[in-house]
């Protein structure tokens, strides 16, 4: 990932803090797709071999659709609460703490 602080315009700061939102995003997809990966091949193949079963990939294809179908859901469910938090002024988290 490059990073230029001099493109875009806007100010150094706000640069840094996309930068960083960005670097967060990127980091937040690997550990979704480790844990996905994690989880369904823990889930749909029991006994690794050499290659897998036609079985084992039904079972892997189907784990990852409903994770991600999940995820999604999960994703607008928070950016919706998000959006509602910040627009009554985001006196309180998205726990309402």
């Amino acid at each position: 990932m490059s990073y230029n602080l001099s493109s875009g315009g806007g100010d150094p700061k706000s640069q840094i803090l996309e930068q960083i939102r960005q670097a967060a995003t990127a980091n937040n997809a690997r550990a979704f797709i480790t844990k996905l990966n994690e989880s369904c091949f823990e889930r749909c193949v029991p006994s690794p071999g050499t290659s897998l079963s036609k079985k084992e990939e039904g079972c892997l294809s189907a784990c990852m659709e409903k994770y991600m179908a999940t995820w999604n859901t999960v994703s607008k469910t928070y950016m919706n609460q998000a959006q509602k938090t910040a627009g009554q002024g985001g006196g309180a988290d998205l726990l309402g703490v």
